[in-house]
C-alpha cells in the first residue's frame, strides 16, 4: 500500500523487515507489561514463568530483523547492494558512524534480552520484567529518535512517545494472543489493557499530528508528496482503529470481563485487532524512508 501511495519517491525494501522489527519489539515489551497488568493480584491469569519462551523468541527474531536493518543501512551508505557489503566497511559504519552505533547497540540489546530470557525459561525463573521492558523501550526507540524530529529540541522526546506508545498499543494484544488461556485469563487482563490502549491512541494521535505537520509543512503537501499520501492512508487506518476499539468496548470488552466470551471468540478478535493494527504500523515504518 506504502509503495503503491508514494511511487516513485519510497518507501525502500528495507521498511518491510523495518516494520517486522518493530512488531517483534512490541511483542516483546508487550509481553513484559502482562506481568505489570497483573502485579499484586493473588492469582495472576499468567503466571510469569509462562512468559520467558515466547520472550526469547520473539527477542531472538528481533535481533535477526535488526541486524539486518543494519545490514541494510551500512550498504545503503557505501552505495553498494547489501550482498557485496564487506566486512571492513561494515565495521567502519558501526565504529564511526553514529546510525551505524546505535543500530550495532539495538541489535545487543535485543540479544541480550532473547540470552536471558532463554536463561530465565531454563531455570523457571521469578524474575522481575521490569528490567527487561526497560532494555526494549530503549531498543525500540534508538532508532526512531535520529530521524527529522531530532533537529528540533522536544523532537526526540515526541517521537519516543509515539513509538512507545504505539507498542503498547499493539503489543500487549499479540501478547495476549500467544499466552492467555481461557475465559478467566482474558476477563482479567482484557479490561484492563482496553483501559490502557485508550490512552495510548490519545499520545499517538497527539504525537503523530504534531511529527506529520513538521514533516510535510503544509496542508497541500498531504496529497502532493508520497510522505504525505501515506500520513492520509495512515489517518484513516487511526480512524479505523479507534472505531473498531469503540465497537470492542461496547461488546467483546463487557463480555469478556463477565466471562461470557469463549476463548476462540477472544483469540479470533485479538487476531483481527493485531492484523488492523499492523496495517497502520506497516504504513508508519514506510514513513522513515520515504521521501
Amino acid at each position: 500500500m506504502a509503495w503503491l501511495l508514494a511511487h516513485p519517491s519510497g518507501p525502500d525494501a528495507a521498511a518491510t523487515i523495518r516494520v517486522l522489527s518493530d512488531l517483534l519489539g512490541a511483542t516483546v515489551l508487550g509481553l513484559c507489561l502482562l506481568e505489570l497488568l497483573q502485579r499484586g493480584d493473588r492469582r495472576p491469569a499468567v503466571p510469569l514463568t509462562w512468559l520467558w519462551r515466547p520472550m526469547a523468541v520473539a527477542a531472538a527474531a528481533w535481533a535477526v530483523s535488526e541486524a539486518a536493518l543494519l545490514v541494510a543501512a551500512a550498504a545503503e551508505t557505501a552505495e553498494v547492494p547489501a550482498g557485496e557489503l564487506d566486512p571492513a566497511t561494515l565495521g567502519h559504519f558501526v565504529a564511526e558512524i553514529s546510525v551505524g552505533r546505535i543500530g550495532f547497540a539495538t541489535v545487543l540489546a535485543t540479544a541480550a534480552l532473547s540470552v536471558a530470557a532463554t536463561v530465565a525459561f531454563r531455570r523457571d525463573a521469578h524474575w522481575p520484567p521490569t528490567p527487561f521492558a526497560a532494555v526494549a523501550a530503549l531498543a525500540l526507540v534508538a532508532r526512531s529518535v535520529t530521524g527529522h524530529m531530532s533537529a528540533y529540541a522536544l523532537g526526540p522526546v515526541l517521537v519516543a512517545a509515539h513509538v512507545l506508545a504505539a507498542s503498547l498499543w499493539i503489543g500487549p494484544m499479540i501478547a495476549m494472543a500467544l499466552v492467555l488461556r481461557g475465559r478467566g485469563s482474558w476477563a482479567t487482563l482484557l479490561p484492563r489493557y482496553s483501559d490502557l490502549a485508550w490512552k495510548c491512541v490519545a499520545v499517538v494521535t497527539i504525537t503523530g499530528t504534531v511529527d506529520a505537520a513538521v514533516a510535510l509543512g503544509g496542508l497541500d503537501a498531504l496529497v502532493t508528496t508520497g510522505y504525505g499520501r501515506i500520513v492520509l492512508a495512515k489517518t484513516v487506518g487511526l480512524l479505523g482503529l479507534v472505531a473498531l476499539g469503540w465497537w470492542w468496548r461496547r461488546g467483546w470488552v463487557p463480555a469478556a470481563a463477565a466471562h461470557r466470551s469463549t476463548q476462540a471468540v477472544s483469540l479470533r478478535n485479538a487476531g483481527l485487532d493485531v492484523l488492523a493494527l499492523a496495517v497502520v504500523f506497516g504504513l508508519a515504518a514506510a514513513l522513515a524512508t520515504t521521501g
